[in-house]
């Protein structure tokens, strides 16, 4: 399964996200973010989406949509939203649900990796 993950503001949540990577099996793990998130670096091979997340709500999910267009190979994703804001996470949720792909939400806990 792929990895779509969201590098946004919060503190800490950028670890949720690194976990993840680190301790999950992905085929493909794919990061979105502004500018600042290209600064995130990853244990395992990642193709990071630059987006602007401080685009209005409608215009930051036809940006998902467009950016991530093809860039999906299964008819599901895991998804983590640990990082980011309410408008943030609509949007990509949107995006993504457009394409239309199967979202199951994933989490790192002391079990390891789980959907939700």
């Amino acid at each position: 399964m792929e990895l779509i993950a969201l590098l946004s503001k919060g503190k800490g949540t950028w670890g949720q996200v690194s976990g993840l990577i680190k301790h999950g099996e992905w085929e493909k793990i794919i990061l979105l973010g502004d500018n600042f998130a290209k600064k995130f670096t990853a244990e395992k091979e990642t193709e990071f989406i630059e987006v602007n997340l401080d685009k209005k709500l409608i215009e930051l999910k036809e940006e998902f949509s467009k950016k991530l267009k093809g860039k999906i190979n299964g008819t599901e994703v895991a998804l983590s939203v640990a990082s980011g804001d309410g408008k943030e996470h609509m949007a990509l949720i949107s995006a993504l649900l457009n394409l239309p792909v199967g979202v199951r939400f994933a989490a790192l806990t002391k079990e390891g990796v789980v959907d939700l």
